[in-house]
């Protein structure tokens, strides 16, 4: 496995043998750091760095179904436990009645609680997680809609393709009546339309997921569908002025990847929809400030003295997370020192902020997962979504739909998906000040990010050395050298994929960095046993990088988006054969096998991985003579 990293530049220092001494005895003496045998140069945090940062409050409902979660685990054992359960149960009475009957269980002398006694209090005074919302089929559901895949002309693919289109129906749900008028007798929060989940123990809609969701949602022209995910989503900005990570009281402490903007934006594409675009513009520009400011914000510093601003995940936590509390409270127990405790919980929620929970991306030792790091690494794609740039013009469009997008085809991001919005509803000075803010943040990701030796954009990660967290000096050496798809994500911005030479080196880079495998682009090299590594495959990185190849227009570039898409149908198409489900992740080393690891059992359904096949078999098509099976 590829050796772990965290930046150590200093390297002026006349008295080399003291200062590996020096720092050798500081490694010792702290926790949190990795292992000295497995590590490269890792600094363990200055004294001044300390767990400061803010704390979203939870409610007591949460705080009361986390100690229940624990009761369960010591009742009930490891086997087939998932934490996430019973902080999805929702109250038949008001709390302090539920909780004055937990208190009178009885328990044993050591304060156990039987299973009989348990599961009846659970079944007395709960109802089961996900009862508090409807299987609610969508109104604009027809089993095969008009002009539905035109390029699929091999019938066994068009027929698994309409049966991907119909699991719509079995992923679509509405919240009951009941969490709308009892909120606190709920962790579910009280959507007002209809909403896709992911599937399986992720009953709730979340946000980055949502992105591919509409993806394939238009592309089984379900325009309605898409719209009521995008007003769900707007109203969590209103109420909390971001996105939550999803709809549960519990994920109100972090977000994840922001691709609002770009939903609100394919939309338009496909419908014109000028009164969507005007109700999400104000809550949009809410949502950029929530990533451009305080905690999130960092600026650095480049070799000409130029600053750049920048943004970074940090979650609004520092305890365990309510749905996998167990686990992290197990997994920090050899942490003693009370401060690295909060850190690392910090660090953990700040990965699962990333929406890459968990990867040995964000580890300073690949072999130690209390050496999170994410709160000090700059990452490539969190700031390529801020400058999400895509050119995707649709074949039939409006006279209107046209004059803008030619005015503003030179870069469509988050901060130019709002400049281009604000431009279709007529507001000229936003649409001005987003597009300067676009500019900047290339720029950025140009001096901070490119390594154009390597070809490719690698995460920076911040110098601990310092107690100003927000002003950094740009290192070379602060660079992650290892491989990850991540870093291949800004080719999926327009003044990228727009630069030949950049797509060149980008498409030379990919093809021998090792990741693209039999069914599909892996996660990283490492074999970690984290989900977000080899040998997983996720829909989203296949489906980003893919595009950006497709974008570039280099012929060599199209040939492999298409090369790399034929893989990724194949691995969805012969598994669904094999499961007769789609499934979360997909093991890219062997056609149609699925993904593992992690700290809960694979999943199906599901959400993403539907949208990325609709949306791969609408761009791509499938020829009758191709073999669709896994010996092509």
């Amino acid at each position: 496995m590829p050796e772990s990293r965290f930046p150590n530049c200093d390297n002026s220092s006349p008295f080399p043998f003291l200062s590996s001494l020096l720092f050798l005895l500081l490694v010792m003496t702290t926790t949190t750091v990795a292992k000295a045998s497995t590590m490269t140069g890792a600094k363990a945090p200055p004294p001044c760095v300390s767990d400061s940062g803010p704390v979203k409050p939870t409610t007591p409902l949460v705080a009361f179904l986390e100690k229940l979660q624990e009761t369960a685990l010591a009742t009930f054992g490891k086997k087939d436990f998932d934490p996430k359960y019973y902080v999805d149960l929702s109250l038949k009475l008001e709390l302090p009645a539920t909780q004055k009957a937990f208190d009178q269980l009885p328990r044993s002398a050591g304060g156990s609680v039987s299973a009989k006694d348990l599961k009846e209090y659970v079944d007395e005074y709960f109802g089961g997680a996900g009862e508090d919302m409807v299987v609610a089929e969508p109104v604009d559901f027809v089993p095969e809609p008009e002009g539905f895949l035109p390029k699929v002309k091999h019938p066994e693919v068009r027929a698994w393709a309409l049966e991907v289109h119909s699991l719509w129906k079995n992923l679509s749900r509405k919240v009951c009546g009941g969490v709308h008028k009892k909120p606190e007798l709920h962790t579910l929060l009280p959507l007002p339309e209809q909403f896709v989940i992911p599937g399986s123990r992720f009953r709730e809609v979340y946000y980055w997921d949502s992105y591919w969701v509409i993806r394939g949602l238009l592309a089984s022209k379900m325009y309605d569908t898409a719209k009521n995910i995008v007003t769900n989503l707007l109203s969590l900005i209103e109420e909390y002025g971001y996105v939550l990570n999803g709809a549960r009281t519990y994920y109100a402490n972090r977000s994840q990847p922001p691709l609002l903007s770009a939903m609100v934006h394919e939309i338009y594409k496909r419908t014109g929809d000028v009164e969507l675009a005007r109700k999400a513009l104000p809550a949009l520009m809410k949502e950029h400030e929530f990533w451009n400011s305080g905690i999130h914000k960092v600026i650095v510093q480049d070799s000409e003295a130029q600053n750049h601003t920048l943004s970074r995940y940090y979650a609004m936590w520092n305890t365990p997370r309510p749905e996998s509390s167990t686990i992290d409270k197990e997994l920090a127990s050899n942490i003693s020192n009370p401060f690295e405790k909060q850190q690392f919980y910090r660090e953990v929620a700040s990965t699962a902020e990333t929406g890459w929970d968990f990867s040995t991306r964000w580890m300073m030792n690949h072999s130690d997962f209390t050496t999170l790091a994410t709160t000090w690494i700059l990452p490539v794609d969190l700031n390529a979504f801020l400058l999400r740039a895509r050119l995707s013009i649709p074949n039939k469009r409006s006279p209107c739909i046209s004059y803008y997008l030619q005015t503003l085809q030179s870069a469509l991001s988050m901060e130019h998906d709002i400049a281009f919005l604000a431009k279709v509803t007529g507001d000229s000075k936003i649409s001005e000040r987003f597009l300067k803010a676009s500019e900047a943040r290339h720029k950025a990701i140009k001096a901070v990010f490119w390594d154009a030796k390597k070809g490719q954009w690698l995460d920076y990660w911040l110098n601990r050395n310092t107690c100003n967290e927000e002003d950094h000096t740009w290192e070379a050496c602060n660079q992650n050298q290892n491989v990850y798809a991540s870093n291949f994500v800004p080719l999926w911005l327009e003044p990228f994929y727009s630069d030949a030479s950049v797509v060149e080196k980008v498409t030379k880079s990919l093809r021998s960095s090792g990741l693209i495998c039999p069914a599909g682009i892996a996660t990283s090299l490492t074999n970690s046993t984290q989900q977000w590594d080899f040998p997983n495959g996720w829909a989203p990185l296949q489906h980003m990088i893919v595009e950006g190849l497709l974008n570039s227009g280099l012929e060599e570039a199209k040939s492999m988006a298409e090369d790399i898409a034929a893989r990724w149908i194949r691995t969805n198409y012969v598994a669904f054969q094999k499961t007769h489900t789609m499934h979360e992740k997909y093991d890219v080393r062997e056609c149609g096998a699925t993904g593992g690891g992690g700290e809960y059992i694979p999943q199906t359904g599901f959400g993403w991985s539907n949208g990325v096949a609709l949306a791969f078999l609408e761009e791509f098509g499938w020829p009758q003579d191709r073999k669709i099976d896994c010996d092509p």
